[in-house]
């Protein structure tokens, strides 16, 4: 379900009450985390942080005008998504598998790059703190280009 909105603001007013507190501690928690140099914007309808055109002139390979997308955080229909482009491969996926089943006794809901969570109380708020200061903008653009490389 994506949102009209045009700011962070208008997107966090926009959320059913129910879901807005704990999208402003998973807002709150990704600002404090998230390595220096992403930018928060609105982007694709959800709330983006990407590597700036600053960092990363070429930009995003499919829209060269719209940033690097990173990390998008969405209330959706059904659940709350965390969108995270490295977290569905390699050493990183592999860390967060292992670390959920610690923390969490629900099996994960994740497709490629989505991290689904249907029952708000039960997000693991501290794993997600880790997982999202695990990769700079530099790690995140060499990774990127790599991807593109294979194509």
């Amino acid at each position: 379900m994506q949102s009209k909105a045009k700011t962070v603001k208008q997107y966090m007013d926009s959320i059913p009450a129910d879901r807005r507190e704990v999208m402003k501690k998973l807002r709150s928690l990704i600002v404090k985390n998230l390595p220096k140099g992403f930018e928060e914007v609105m982007q694709y309808g959800m709330i983006g942080y990407v590597v700036p055109h600053k960092l990363y002139p070429k930009g995003y390979h499919v829209n060269p005008k719209e940033p690097l997308p990173f990390i998008c955080l969405a209330s959706q229909k059904n659940h709350i998504a965390l969108y995270h482009m490295m977290v569905y491969q390699g050493a990183l996926h592999d860390w967060f598998v292992d670390e959920w089943s610690k923390v969490s006794e629900r099996k994960l809901d994740m497709g490629k790059s989505c991290i689904r969570f249907k029952n708000p109380t039960e997000i693991p708020f501290t794993l997600i703190g880790k997982l999202v200061s695990k990769i700079k903008p530099e790690q995140w653009i060499e990774a990127y280009e790599k991807s593109l490389k294979r194509k």
